[in-house]
């Protein structure tokens, strides 16, 4: 298996109220974009389009987001912003503030992003990553006659290890998960637990590509991956309560 990563060169900077999917498609007519190519998307862009952009001048903290900023030394306009943007506090200390978001996703700040936004902002995670993705991939089969998978990105820390990685939030077009269950290795041992996060790993290696600081390149093709087709949800990836011994 050969898989070939690459960014859209030179892709345009994103403002609130841009239609994404047409800038998108638009830079896609430059390059030879294949059927079961992979667009990854790095949020930040979709959520810029989506309007999903607070200027902390406009914000008022809560007494809860007050206290949280004392006890951080953080700003308290930006820290309301986050707990608007989750569901549940999962931990909180005087250095980091774990939530998790409205769409289930733990992760640190509900997400929220103060790189590559200017001034004043912070840009939360769109509303509904996995029906963004669908739009998008349509719209590239409906005017570009190409059938392809799409996933929206963003980078988490992970639970007992250090550095940020790309996940997988939002997709289309690829099936989340690879059962392989019942499938036997090199010694004939039938694996009987492994279930693999394929948009995970498609994302964090399309996050070698992407960069996270002035690279400006926030879509990535990559091109090779074996995949199973589907239309499931990124929130499949997502363990549940009761199954997780960490929470």
């Amino acid at each position: 298996m050969k898989i070939t990563i690459f960014p859209l060169r030179n892709f345009p900077l994103i403002n609130p109220g841009d239609s994404l999917t047409e800038i998108i498609v638009e830079e896609l007519r430059k390059i030879d974009l294949q059927n079961r190519d992979i667009i990854v998307i790095a949020h930040t862009i979709l959520s810029k389009s989506e309007n999903k952009v607070y200027d902390l001048n406009l914000i008022t903290p809560s007494p809860f987001a007050l206290q949280i900023g004392r006890m951080q030394g953080k700003d308290p306009r930006k820290i309301e912003v986050i707990l608007r943007e989750s569901s549940e506090i999962i931990r909180m200390n005087e250095k980091v503030l774990i939530t998790a978001t409205h769409h289930g996703f733990i992760c640190a700040n509900s997400g929220i992003d103060k790189s590559n936004t200017p001034g004043d902002t912070v840009i939360s995670l769109p509303d509904d990553p996995d029906f963004s993705a669908r739009q998008i991939r349509d719209e590239i089969k409906e005017k570009l006659h190409k059938n392809v998978a799409v996933i929206i990105s963003d980078t988490f820390g992970r639970p007992l290890r250090v550095g940020t990685v790309n996940f997988a939030i939002g997709l289309a077009g690829i099936n989340s998960l690879e059962d392989i269950r019942g499938k036997t290795d090199l010694f004939g041992y039938e694996l009987r637990s492994t279930i693999i996060a394929r948009v995970d790993e498609v994302a964090a290696a399309a996050g070698i590509v992407m960069g996270q600081a002035d690279e400006g390149t926030p879509v990535i093709i990559v091109r090779g991956v074996d995949y199973s087709i589907n239309d499931n949800s990124a929130r499949e990836l997502i363990r549940e309560p009761e199954n997780d011994v960490f929470r």
